[in-house]
C-alpha cells in the first residue's frame, strides 16, 4: 500500500481492465475498522463505490496480466 494515502485523494486511476476512476476519499468499515477506498466511475452514471484499500492497491494475476489492480492514470500506458 502507498505510504502517503492522503496525496492520492482526487487523483485518477485506471483499472487493469482499462476503465477510469477517481479516488474520492478513505473511510473505515464501522464493524472491522478496515481501511476502505471511496471512488467513483469516470464513465456512465459516475457512481460511487467502496473497496478495501488492501484490495484496491494489490497486485493481481488475471488472464495473463500481472500488475496493480488500479494504477495512477499518469503512470498508465496501454
Amino acid at each position: 500500500m502507498p505510504d502517503n494515502l492522503e496525496s492520492l485523494i482526487g487523483r485518477e486511476f485506471v483499472h487493469f481492465k482499462g476503465k477510469r476512476y477517481q479516488l474520492l476519499d478513505f473511510a473505515k468499515n464501522s464493524e472491522t475498522e478496515e481501511l476502505m477506498v471511496v471512488y467513483r466511475t469516470l464513465y456512465g452514471a459516475m457512481e460511487h463505490w467502496v473497496r478495501p484499500a488492501k484490495m484496491f492497491f494489490e497486485t493481481i494475476e488475471r488472464d495473463g496480466y500481472v500488475g496493480p489492480r488500479f494504477k495512477l492514470a499518469e503512470e498508465y500506458h496501454e
